[in-house]
């Protein structure tokens, strides 16, 4: 296909990082991109008249996320909206008292999880929920949103190094958006998967079923789950970064869309939770940005659960779930939109990484160079700020910054 300098493979938050910086030091820079578009789990669509985040859409830390201040360089509107999971819900089936009792014992389990993280001995997070206490389903419904995965499978220590500064906020056109449009004038083949990364030779050759690429250096970021699953081969191989991409597979949470016919029926920038009483329960923001439509978001098990049965699972579910809380009549006014199904993209298997107990320091392990050549980078590379399109940004930023002390034709300028 050609040669480079650098070879970058993914175009997600962390590709398009990686090489936005090293092409604005000048160094000659490809990005392969399996997928038709660039962005990779930042994905937003313009349906209905409106652009729908279907993968990440919170810029969570946003008073210290990158991509806010690329959002106001590039023009982009900041919704300073506050996320309606900081406020109460909607009453029904939720009484006040009970939310006030929720949110109590979250901040106790959440306590109890520091704890036990400090004391430096990993262990699955449903190990801290108290003996019957009537909130742990939904405290497991909770993990499934946040981290994917149910508590069972969570490491406590993993989970408490997850740095939040608490202030979220929106991009109005996109998150999708955002990323793409950070990408504008880079070099991104798309519809260019990788097949083989042969690191034996004097210079990294990357195969792909539209040529080979032949460059310095090259930067790896796609999801664990295709370094874990061997989408594509190293040469020679690498088993410590396989095994350290074992340890942090991708957690699912996944978004529906439905339209509302009737939006004066439905409060704007409002929360409704589906269930109290079971983890199986998707939760739903009520008309954001004042739009007539609700974005429903399901988690863990339940969202592969419904995967098998495509958007109408989805859609399903959603519908009787809001009519089982609002009245059976509210139904007749929703019809589906779309939605995503994360574990069904062969190009990233699902939505974002969480550590299996007792290797929360694979991501370092994943994120270490290979004799200054091999450097990687995505969310799951990230210590602190993994399952975000920030964290997934300042590895792609950090994986430049090696490139550009450590390749010598490229350090030597």
């Amino acid at each position: 296909m050609q040669d480079a300098e650098v070879v970058v493979i993914g175009a997600g938050a962390a590709g398009v990082a990686a090489a936005r910086r090293l092409a604005d030091a000048h160094v000659r820079v490809v990005v392969l991109e399996a997928r038709d578009r660039v962005g990779g789990r930042g994905w937003t669509r313009l349906i209905a008249g409106f652009p729908l985040d279907l993968g990440c859409g919170w810029l969570h830390s946003a008073d210290e996320n990158e991509w806010s201040r690329i959002a106001q360089a590039l023009g982009f509107a900041i919704d300073p909206t506050p996320p309606p999971w900081g406020r109460r819900a909607l009453e029904a089936g939720f009484t006040a008292s009970d939310q006030a009792d929720f949110w109590a014992e979250r901040g106790r389990f959440d306590a109890r999880l520091e704890a036990a993280a400090e004391a430096g001995v990993d262990r699955p997070a449903s190990e801290l929920l108290e003996a019957g206490n009537r909130w742990n389903s939904l405290l497991d419904a909770l993990s499934t949103y946040i981290n994917g995965v149910e508590l069972d499978r969570l490491s406590v220590i993993d989970y408490a190094r997850y740095h939040d500064t608490g202030t979220n906020r929106r991009v109005v056109a996109g998150y999708g958006t955002l990323i793409a449009a950070h990408a504008v004038g880079l070099d991104i083949r798309c519809g260019c998967p990788v097949t083989l990364v042969d690191h034996s030779g004097p210079r990294v050759r990357v195969e792909t079923p539209q040529g080979t690429v032949t460059a310095d250096a090259a930067v790896i970021a796609v999801p664990s789950s295709i370094i874990a699953g061997g989408t594509f081969t190293f040469r020679p191989h690498l088993p410590e970064k396989q095994e350290a991409a074992d340890a942090l597979p991708l957690g699912l949470a996944d978004k529906l869309f439905l339209r509302i016919d009737d939006p004066e029926l439905f409060p704007a920038e409002t929360r409704l939770v589906g269930a109290t009483d079971r983890a199986a329960t998707a939760t739903y923001h009520l008309r954001p940005f004042g739009r007539p439509v609700i974005e429903g978001y399901f988690g863990g098990r339940l969202a592969r659960e419904l995967e098998f049965e495509g958007e109408e699972g989805f859609a399903r579910f959603a519908i009787g779930q809001i009519a089982d809380r609002l009245g059976n009549d509210v139904g007749k006014h929703l019809s589906l939109i779309t939605a995503s199904r994360w574990a069904g993209d062969p190009f990233a298997r699902g939505s974002y990484s969480y550590a299996r107990v007792g290797h929360a320091d694979a991501r370092v392990a994943l994120a270490a160079p290979v004799d200054d050549r091999l450097f990687f980078a995505g969310e799951a590379c990230s210590r602190h700020d993994f399952s975000t399109a920030h964290g997934a940004y300042r590895t792609g930023l950090a994986a430049a910054e090696q490139v550009l002390q450590a390749v010598s034709p490229i350090a030597s300028r």
